[in-house]
């Protein structure tokens, strides 16, 4: 017998995802509920920054495997808690802004929906009704409650902070987008200036984050980055006395006080506060034409290593004197000494450092060969490693490096030259940016009327704001919100556009007059902890 065959029905995959995306929808089908005696998961997305371009591929690339294990364990019977939300305030968005003249928010909230109408017709199983911005102002609030604690705790406090300023972005730039002294964003010019800044004391914390990498399951070259970031070492601080200069001296940390003898020279960094004391007027051009060189770099090209690096510098004229043989030692400044990082000098030992060794062999400087490897044959310089003390006087010559160590910090102990010490490669925090779409800080200042007819500062009436007494926002008062504002040129004020919006800057209480903090917090101070407020997103008594 003859059978009709009918034709294959076709899977039309854009209608049934249509179906059943606005079933989830309209059932709710992935909110979270706890379930008494469940076993729960929480899987985590990293959110996204709404940029205007959409969806990149490496979002759902990455998006499509947490939606697979939320699914896996829904249908193993766990609760699952899977949220998404959006890391909006930022950068590009300002520069939007100010190129076009539309308000970073309006773009911000044009993005998010962009953004989320895409991840929906991925079909992922969000729930959504933890939707959070970094934006909102019952986020903003949190935000800046974190802000205050630290505050309070003495964690959050201002430093003038050698920073990669930005002029015609209006904002402190971080190592990792300056290249060759311009900004990667633009390229435009870079310079190295001191700064007001916050900034957040995470040095406090350094043995305890690297305790905390004991119980990670990471890998080893995670763990290894991590312990390299952090760079717990030990050694020792010494100080070398100036030259004719009575009660005053240049401070290093080493980890080898076991090579102090071989010291021929000290570096300082171009920013270094003395180097203005010390240069003689014979170097003063020279001086400041390297300043002005150095400053144009970023710290990461200041270290970077390679066949010229470390390779630049310039002496002062002037000198220190060696804590133990009481030798004069001359004085440069080298950009690859970095101000911000441990005292912003260091002691040169060319003979037992490759940096030190190429800058001696650059500039003539002599060597010492203090440390030696035992061995018949002579050791080619500069011998890194450790070994036997030699020419380094009757007490430490023939002593190992580990117990010269001691020794050598002994002898400087019964100086008051120097202590054994703990340093860190880890530095504090800058948490402050000078620009508008950011959370405002929430700290004000008293302001000082200069004029015995008062007036207003917010118009113009001579005034002095006092920096160093900082007043925190009462809790009750957040969230603290940015002012409208229609131009967001950042200009070459270093204060930032917020400057500019007098009216909300200035205030008055209690008939005296205040002025509030113009900088604004970095894109991931909402975005360090966003993960914590998505297990309760609604609460208006607590954080989470």
């Amino acid at each position: 017998n003859h059978k009709s065959s009918s034709p294959t029905p076709q899977y039309s995959h854009l209608d049934v995802e249509k179906k059943w995306q606005k079933y989830w929808d309209e059932k709710n089908t992935f909110v979270s509920i706890r379930r008494p005696g469940k076993p729960k998961k929480y899987v985590l997305d990293m959110f996204p920054y709404p940029s205007g371009a959409g969806l990149h591929v490496g979002h759902p690339e990455g998006y499509t495997a947490t939606d697979i294990m939320s699914r896996f364990w829904r249908m193993q019977g766990y609760d699952v808690l899977h949220p998404m939300g959006w890391d909006a305030f930022g950068l590009p968005a300002e520069q939007h802004a100010i190129n076009t003249g539309t308000h970073p928010a309006v773009t911000t909230y044009e993005n998010i929906a962009t953004f989320k109408r895409q991840l929906k017709s991925l079909g992922f199983s969000y729930d959504w009704s933890r939707e959070l911005s970094t934006t909102d102002d019952h986020y903003v609030r949190w935000t800046q409650w974190i802000f205050l604690q630290l505050f309070k705790k003495g964690l959050a406090f201002q430093s003038e902070v050698s920073v990669n300023w930005c002029p015609a972005l209006g904002t402190v730039l971080a190592n990792e987008e300056v290249i060759n002294g311009k900004s990667e964003r633009g390229d435009h010019p870079v310079i190295r200036q001191p700064l007001r800044q916050w900034v957040l004391k995470i040095t406090d914390y350094a043995d305890k984050l690297e305790e905390g990498l004991k119980d990670m399951e990471w890998p080893e070259g995670t763990l290894s980055a991590q312990k390299q970031w952090i760079g717990r070492s030990e050694g020792a601080s010494i100080k070398f006395s100036i030259a004719g200069v009575e009660n005053q001296s240049i401070e290093v940390f080493t980890t080898r006080p076991d090579t102090l003898m071989g010291v021929t020279y000290v570096v300082l960094a171009p920013e270094h506060p003395f180097v203005d004391q010390l240069t003689t007027v014979e170097q003063r051009a020279a001086v400041d034409a390297y300043r002005r060189e150095a400053a144009s770099k970023s710290d990461l090209e200041r270290t970077a290593i390679g066949k010229d690096q470390g390779k630049s510098g310039v002496a002062l004229g002037s000198f220190v004197v060696h804590p133990l043989t009481q030798e004069r030692v001359p004085i440069w400044i080298a950009d690859y000494v970095l101000a911000g990082y441990g005292t912003g000098a260091v002691m040169a030992v060319p003979a037992h450092d490759e940096r030190d060794y190429a800058f001696a062999q650059k500039f003539s400087l002599p060597l010492k060969q203090v440390i030696s490897s035992g061995k018949e044959s002579a050791d080619e310089l500069p011998y890194v490693d450790e070994g036997i003390l030699q020419h380094s006087g009757s007490d430490l010559d023939g002593l190992t490096s580990a117990d010269a160590r001691n020794a050598v910090i002994t002898k400087l102990q019964a100086q008051q030259a120097g202590n054994q010490q703990i340093s860190y490669k880890l530095r504090d925090w800058v948490f402050s940016r000078q620009r508008y779409w950011g959370e405002p800080i929430p700290v004000y200042f008293p302001v000082d009327l200069l004029s015995s007819e008062g007036g207003n500062p917010a118009h113009g009436a001579p005034h002095r704001i006092r920096y160093a007494q900082p007043i925190a926002v009462d809790e009750s008062e957040l969230p603290l919100r940015l002012p409208p504002m229609s131009n967001f040129q950042p200009g070459e004020d270093p204060q930032g556009c917020l400057a500019r919006a007098n009216e909300w800057r200035y205030f008055q209480k209690n008939g005296q007059w205040f002025a509030r903090e113009t900088n604004t917090m970095p894109q991931w101070a909402g975005s360090c902890w966003y993960y914590l407020r998505f297990t309760d997103p609604t609460n208006t008594k607590e954080i989470f």
